[in-house]
C-alpha cells in the first residue's frame, strides 16, 4: 500500500511539474508572440515617419509626395493638402501627437474649397470629406467640421440629376455637373460620409441625397440580383453590364452593410442582405487554385471573366463584418496566394491559370485589410504572419530614400515614382492596427470608411 501510495504521489507530482512547464511554455510563448507584435507595430509607427518626414520635406503643403524625384503632384490646379488631411488620423491613432498638431495647422492654414475646378466626386468624399469628418470626431476642433460642412455642401449639386444618383464631376465653385455615365461604387460609396455630415451638422439633406442615390441604384439591380460596371445617371440605362465585385463595383457592397452598422438603417440592411446572396450565387467561383470571385453577365449570371485582383482583395474584410468567417478564410487564403506570386500582389490575375494580367503594383491596402479583420475575429497568428510577410515585402521593393513608390512591374520590381495618399491613410494603417494593441482602436464603436477614416456615433 505504501509503495502504491508512493506512485501516485510521484505521478501528481510530475504531472503537476510538467502543468506548471507547459503553463510557462505557453506563457513564455505568448510573451514572446506579445512582444513581436509590439515590435512590428513599432516598425510600422517607424515607417509611416520616414514616409512622413519625406513628405514634408519634399512635398509640404501639397497633395502628394513623388518619393523617387523628391519632388510633388497635386490632382487639380491647387493643392487640397490630400496627404495631411489622409494621413492626420493615422497620426491620432500611431500617438503621433506632435506630428499630428504640425499637420493640423497646415490643414486650417491652407484647405480652401472655394475654387473654380471640377473635381471628382468619389475620391474628394472619401479622401477629403472621410478624412475632416474622422479628423473632427477624433480631434475635437470644430473646425475640421466646418471645412466638412463647406466640402458637403459644395459637392451637394452632383446630386440634381434625374434619378438623383450622383454625376462623376462637380464644380465646387459654380455647381456645374460633367460625365453622366458614372458606377456603383462612385455612387454608392458616399453614404458613410454624407450621413455622418447629416447626423454632425443636424441637416438631413446630406443623409437624404446620399440614401436616395444609394437606393435609385439598388433598384436598377437586375431580376437575378446584380449590378452593372457603369449606369448613365441621366437616363438610368446601364451601359456596361458586366457584374464583379472589383474597382467600380467594389465599395457599393461594402457601403450597403457599413452604412448599416454605422447608422441602424434597416434600408441599407435590407439592400444588403438582397445583394450578398446574389454575389456568393454569381460571382463566387471555387476553382483548383483556391476560392476566388469573378465576372459575370449581369442578368444572366453567365461567367464573362475569371479575373481577380488587388482591389478584390477586400471581400474577405466585408465578409468578416457580415459573419461569414468560414468564406472569408478560404478567400484570403487565395489573397495571399496571389501575394506570393512574384513576393508582392499585381494589380490583376487570372485566377485559374495564375496568369498574370496586370503587373503594378499601387501600394494598395486591401490585402492587409482583409488581414487585419479576420486576425480580429479569430485570433490565429497566421494572420499576422501574412501581414508579417505583406509589410516586409513593402519595404524590401517599395521603400525609397524619402518615401515608398509604387511598382510599374510586380516581377522586376521596377519603381514608379508615385504615392498616393492612401499609403500612409490606408495601407500603414492597416498594417498598424493589425499588430497594434487591440484597444487602439475598438472594432464594435468605429467603423472604417472605404479609405480607412474610423467614424463613430457621437450623435444621439
Amino acid at each position: 500500500m505504501a509503495v502504491t501510495a508512493d506512485l501516485q504521489k510521484d505521478s501528481i507530482m510530475k504531472t503537476y511539474i510538467g502543468v506548471i512547464f507547459l503553463s510557462l511554455l505557453i506563457f513564455g510563448c505568448e510573451k514572446n508572440h506579445k512582444s513581436e507584435k509590439e515590435a512590428m507595430a513599432e516598425q510600422v509607427k517607424a515607417e509611416f515617419r520616414h514616409t512622413w518626414n519625406g513628405y514634408k520635406q519634399y512635398a509640404w503643403g501639397e497633395d502628394e509626395l513623388l518619393p523617387l524625384s523628391g519632388s510633388y503632384r497635386n490632382w487639380y490646379d491647387t493643392s487640397f493638402v490630400m496627404t495631411p488631411v489622409d494621413a492626420f488620423d493615422t497620426m491620432l491613432l500611431m500617438g503621433m501627437e506632435e506630428e499630428a498638431e504640425e499637420t493640423k495647422e497646415l490643414i486650417f492654414e491652407s484647405l480652401n474649397f472655394d475654387q473654380d475646378i471640377f473635381v471628382q466626386v468619389f475620391e474628394v468624399n472619401i479622401r477629403l470629406l472621410g478624412g475632416l469628418l474622422s479628423a473632427y470626431q477624433m480631434d475635437g476642433d470644430e473646425r475640421f467640421l466646418t471645412l466638412a460642412e463647406d466640402l458637403g455642401n459644395r459637392l451637394l449639386p452632383a446630386f440634381d440629376s434625374p434619378t438623383g444618383m450622383p454625376y462623376v464631376r462637380v464644380n465646387l465653385r459654380t455647381g456645374e455637373t460633367e460625365w453622366p455615365v458614372n458606377n456603383p461604387a462612385e455612387i454608392g460609396t458616399l453614404m458613410l460620409e454624407f450621413g455622418s455630415l447629416s447626423k454632425l451638422t443636424g441637416n438631413p439633406e446630406f443623409y437624404t441625397k446620399a440614401k436616395n442615390a444609394v437606393q435609385a441604384l439598388f433598384n436598377k439591380r437586375s431580376e437575378i440580383g446584380l449590378v452593372g460596371t457603369t449606369i448613365d445617371v441621366e437616363t438610368g440605362e446601364w451601359q456596361n453590364t458586366e457584374s464583379h465585385i472589383s474597382g467600380r463595383i467594389d465599395s457599393y457592397y461594402e457601403y450597403l452593410l457599413k452604412s448599416w452598422l454605422l447608422f441602424e438603417d434597416k434600408d441599407f440592411l435590407t439592400m444588403w442582405e438582397a445583394s450578398i446572396p446574389a454575389v456568393n450565387t454569381y460571382l463566387l467561383d471555387r476553382v483548383e487554385s483556391g476560392t476566388w470571385y469573378g465576372y459575370a453577365d449581369m442578368y444572366t449570371g453567365e461567367r464573362t471573366r475569371t479575373h481577380y485582383g488587388a482591389l478584390d482583395a477586400f471581400m474577405p474584410g466585408l465578409l468578416v463584418l457580415a459573419d461569414q468567417i468560414e468564406l472569408a478564410k478560404e478567400l484570403q487564403e487565395s489573397n495571399f496566394k496571389m501575394w506570393q506570386l512574384t513576393g508582392i500582389e499585381p494589380e490583376a490575375i487570372d485566377y485559374v491559370n495564375m496568369e498574370i494580367l496586370s503587373d503594378a503594383y499601387f501600394l494598395r491596402p486591401e490585402n492587409l485589410e482583409s488581414a487585419y479583420y479576420l486576425y480580429g475575429a479569430t485570433g490565429d497568428a497566421k494572420y499576422l504572419e501574412m501581414g508579417k510577410v505583406m509589410f516586409q515585402s513593402l519595404i524590401e521593393y517599395c521603400k525609397t530614400d524619402i518615401g515608398y513608390a509604387e511598382l510599374e512591374d510586380v516581377r522586376t520590381k521596377e519603381q514608379k515614382d508615385a504615392m498616393q495618399s492612401f499609403f500612409l491613410a490606408e495601407t500603414l494603417k492597416y498594417a498598424y492596427l493589425l499588430f497594434a494593441e487591440e484597444n487602439v482602436l475598438d472594432p464594435d464603436k468605429y467603423v472604417l470608411n472605404t479609405e480607412a477614416h474610423p467614424l463613430t456615433k457621437t450623435w444621439p
